[in-house]
């Protein structure tokens, strides 16, 4: 025992470990009255190691070549030892990923967590959102199926759109006049080590920022304003051990949810792997129905629903963008949806519909009957938005109370 304190003292002598420790975990007080909710956060971290770990084995026996890239995927599955658990633990991964990290943004609309004093923090996750959705459409390539290779092209051609550099632009991403060996190449290159470094950067700053301004809580109040006369909040506790520990039992649970997946149901039905890309990309044979994966099909519903496909690009950002202007947004005097009014729980409700309703079409052949039925609920993602300035201003909100409520659970 004296030896581990001895050498705990000579680190901490060069290193600041414990005051580390006790600044970002024994003594992080976060609010007593965390729920359910409160996991995705902690649960998109783990995500996000279970997708480097697994990435790495991958790359131990991948090809970035358009020639032996499907080749090596289908070695991986068939000859590589455990190569095709791994294989399903990452695809299974990404979209179990996107399932926790939406989950989590949700959480953060519910209970105001984008309002002042944590607007830096929202937009900071707002970033790492895109980034994740950079190395998903980059990882998607890699395997070079029909899906990917054809998926690649039509949204490497919306950038085409883009007046006077579109060309210009959709040319540098490819590497090429089409989808080949070099756009193969590069997107490898970026996935594997440039956007997780991104990634990781950002996650890093993601909860420094956290940390810095405090968590919020279900009741959407800030605990730092009331103190005892050792500086420590009365509504607070320790992250360590008692979200560390209640994190823990999260994380059991999630995982037997998420093993059952890999093991009896990993390509969910064509919607974590879709069956065409088991077939190698061929440049000569269009799918029947390109669609992206369902973590895309929301903004590409909304690309879709409208005609000019330059403003069809536009509108697919914009729904992207009104992401991050959200704490400008919101004008309601309280944070918590617990104590906001009728108008924007409805709000709410409509606009949790209407993501998914486009979800749903973005996955859908483009017909006439469901292309309108797209429009319809485009407007409503972004009335949710642009109308917020208004309708949270008049909604009717009850009184914040002083300290947080705490049921137990």
């Amino acid at each position: 025992m004296k030896a581990l304190v001895a050498m705990r003292d000579w680190v901490d002598e060069r290193f600041p470990m414990t005051e580390t420790w006790n600044l970002h975990l024994a003594k992080y007080y976060a609010p007593k009255n965390f729920n359910f909710w409160y996991y995705f956060g902690s649960l998109a971290l783990m995500m996000f190691v279970i997708q480097i770990v697994t990435g790495i084995f991958l790359t131990m026996n991948y090809k970035p070549d358009a020639s032996l890239a499907f080749a090596s995927v289908e070695y991986i599955m068939r000859d590589v030892d455990w190569g095709w658990l791994i294989r399903y633990l990452h695809s299974t991964g990404a979209s179990f990923f996107f399932i926790v990290v939406y989950l989590h943004m949700f959480r953060g609309l519910m209970y105001g967590s984008y309002k002042k004093p944590r607007e830096l923090l929202w937009v900071i996750g707002m970033f790492i959102y895109l980034a994740l959705m950079a190395e998903a459409f980059m990882g998607y390539l890699l395997p070079w199926g029909q899906m990917s290779f054809w998926g690649a092209q039509v949204i490497i051609s919306l950038f085409g759109a883009i007046p006077w550099v579109g060309e210009t632009l959709a040319l540098w991403i490819r590497g090429d006049f089409v989808i080949a060996d070099a756009t193969l190449n590069r997107f490898f290159a970026f996935h594997v080590i440039l956007v997780p470094f991104i990634l990781a950067a950002l996650v890093f700053v993601h909860i420094i920022a956290l940390h810095a301004v405090g968590s919020n809580n279900p009741d959407g109040i800030e605990i730092k304003k009331n103190k005892d006369a050792n500086g420590i909040p009365v509504d607070g506790i320790p992250f360590h051990p008692y979200y560390s520990v209640k994190d823990i039992v999260g994380v059991v649970f999630f995982l037997m949810i998420f093993s059952a997946v890999v093991f009896f149901l990993p390509e969910m039905g064509g919607w974590f792997l879709e069956k065409d890309n088991f077939i190698p990309a061929d440049p000569l044979k269009t799918p029947e129905h390109i669609v992206p994966l369902w973590y895309f099909t929301p903004f590409y519903a909304i690309l879709r629903a409208v005609p000019d496909k330059f403003l069809g690009v536009v509108a697919m950002g914009g729904a992207i963008v009104v992401l991050f202007l959200l704490p400008w947004l919101d004008r309601s005097k309280v944070k918590s949806i617990r104590y906001k009014g009728l108008i924007f729980k409805t709000a709410v409700s409509i606009f949790v519909v209407s993501f998914i309703m486009l979800g749903w079409l973005g996955t859908q052949p483009a017909t006439p009957e469901l292309t309108q039925l797209a429009r319809i609920f485009s407007v409503l993602y972004f009335a949710f938005f642009l109308l917020m300035p208004i309708y949270s201003v008049m909604d009717k909100t009850k009184p914040e109370p002083d300290r947080v409520t705490f049921d137990a659970h």
